[in-house]
């Protein structure tokens, strides 16, 4: 097995320096490209990893290029905000303007507070833009960076000490990480897949390439039984029915394990419509650095028993636990789905690109910023975004993304006393639970903030408007009555009568349904 890994992926390697050497090609040139190389690695390995490593190097050329993509974008965002605020003398304000497509004015920036600030801010600016135009000129080339293996584990070569490796450890893991054994799938045939082959028994058979048949033969063959511990009745299923089923077969040195994952297409469900959604039960759940804040609501928009809190803890935890700690949560989650019988999960549209990409500038300064940061940079959104999609479509469960605007505001203010009142231990709900409430109400189509008591014509509340006198009829100032809640009357300006004013209008329309529903 670690020689079929090595050879293989000697030849990986070798086709994937070749693909960024290629460039930018189009989806001609990209299926000329598989066809040439398919053919001259097919001498080598044979047919069928051929076609899996080509496969594998054009998909891992388009994600390095998507990444890339990315990267240019932050660090245009970085260089832009650097140099509106290096434009301006220490302590100055900019103007405030108009902004052009909602009429809403921006953010004022101010300057740096002293010339010392300012300059090291020109210096980092000068050093961005150097890697801005490196990226570019990758970016547009179609070359991007890459590193089999990992960039961060090569780094640790050079400091072993400090990762408590020896270099025998380190070279295990390298190589292990630079193999490739990886099949993809063939409807109709036995097992689903005739390069790797996993029957019924759990008899796992590997494709031998040419390089390696003279020395163990044409195929290998495992003694050691495969067992299947997540999904196996899916695996069993597909396999039965001669469906595909793709192989990767990955090395552990540090528990000396080799382990084969399954993976497969499924059938994609219909859709529900949002309306269907929304005539049940929802779980609001508002995503923290260190744990989910989830509030259970009805078709109305009413709170449905007590606030829970799952922790999702994984500071200073490597990519694998901190993946499995949030695959913990999400089952978490999923289980109060089912106990609850909701139809959907509500959940924020986040995305901290910008915030990541500017923090230093945007986001304060000193030991504050630096912990808030910190804090943004913990909060796992792509991971859990992803890992929710897929395990709740598994189970049949919908997902309703919102805008996160206002949410954490406005939930702390209207739904957070609410909550309390109807939790055993007040002091547990926090301003995440009714963030959690408000992002629920927001999925629903309900607005987040309550209306004062009283009637909805708002009679009691409004001030009352006397009628207009005759124009023989000497004018009085008329009385003020105005309850707390109604906004004041306009001042009467001197030398005009009552009567020929023109009545002005406080305050601010809200539009939507709010507050609490009938059903509450």
């Amino acid at each position: 097995m670690a020689a079929i890994g090595a050879i293989l992926g000697s030849v990986y390697r070798g086709e994937l320096a070749e693909r960024i050497d290629r460039g930018v090609l189009d989806r001609d040139g990209q299926a000329g490209w598989r066809a040439e190389r398919k053919q001259a690695v097919t001498g080598v390995a044979s047919s069928r990893w051929a076609g899996a490593i080509t496969r594998a190097v054009e998909d891992q050329h388009q994600f390095g290029m998507r990444g890339l993509a990315a990267h240019v974008a932050d660090l245009r965002t970085a260089v832009r905000v650097l140099e509106a605020r290096c434009a301006l003398r220490p302590g100055e304000l900019a103007p405030t303007d108009a902004d052009d497509t909602g009429g809403r004015r921006r953010s004022r920036r101010r300057g740096y507070r002293n010339r010392a600030e300012r300059f090291a801010k020109t210096r980092r600016q000068s050093v961005l833009r150097s890697r801005l135009n490196t990226a570019e000129r990758a970016l547009a080339a179609g070359r991007p960076s890459m590193v089999v293996g990992g960039k961060r584990l090569w780094r640790t070569r050079n400091h072993l000490d400090g990762a408590q490796m020896t270099e025998q450890q380190w070279r295990d893991r390298w190589d292990a990480q630079r193999m490739f054994v990886t099949a993809d799938g063939e409807t109709g045939k036995a097992g689903g897949n005739e390069t790797i082959r996993i029957d019924e028994a759990g008899q796992l058979r590997i494709k031998t390439p040419a390089a390696l048949a003279a020395q163990l033969g044409t195929h290998l063959t495992i003694a050691a039984p495969v067992r299947f511990h997540h999904g196996g009745d899916g695996w069993a299923a597909r396999v039965a029915a001669r469906r595909a089923v793709r192989y990767d077969i990955s090395y552990d040195p540090d528990r000396e394990r080799w382990y084969v994952d399954a993976s497969w297409t499924t059938s994609p469900h219909r859709v529900p419509e949002i309306d269907d959604l929304r005539a049940g039960r929802v779980v609001g759940v508002d995503l923290n650095a260190d744990h989910l804040a989830a509030c259970v609501l009805d078709a109305c928009g009413n709170p449905v028993g007590e606030p829970v809190t799952i922790a999702v803890e994984t500071a200073g935890l490597k990519a694998s636990r901190r993946d499995g700690r949030v695959r913990a949560a999400i089952s978490t989650l999923l289980n109060l789905v089912y106990q609850q019988n909701c139809s959907a999960i509500v959940v924020e549209n986040l995305d901290f690109a910008d915030a990541r990409a500017t923090g230093r500038e945007t986001l304060g300064r000193g030991k504050r910023g630096k912990r808030l940061r910190r804090t943004i940079a913990g909060i796992p959104t792509g991971t859990f975004r992803t890992r929710l999609t897929g395990m709740a479509a598994r189970h049949g469960i919908a997902i309703i993304g919102v805008d996160p605007a206002y949410t954490s505001r406005w939930g702390a203010q209207h739904w957070r006393k609410p909550l309390q009142q109807q939790t055993s231990d007040p002091a547990a709900v926090t301003v995440h639970h009714g963030a959690a409430a408000a992002i629920g109400r927001r999925g629903l189509g309900l607005a987040i903030r309550r209306r004062p008591a009283g009637p909805r014509t708002r009679q009691r509340t409004s001030a009352s408007t006397p009628p207009a006198r005759p124009e023989h009829q000497p004018s009085a100032t008329p009385r003020r009555c105005r309850s707390s809640g109604s906004p004041p009357r306009p001042q009467p300006r001197r030398g005009v009568p009552v009567h020929q004013r023109t009545p002005t209008v406080s305050g601010q329309h809200r539009s939507g349904r709010t507050g609490l529903s009938p059903a509450h």
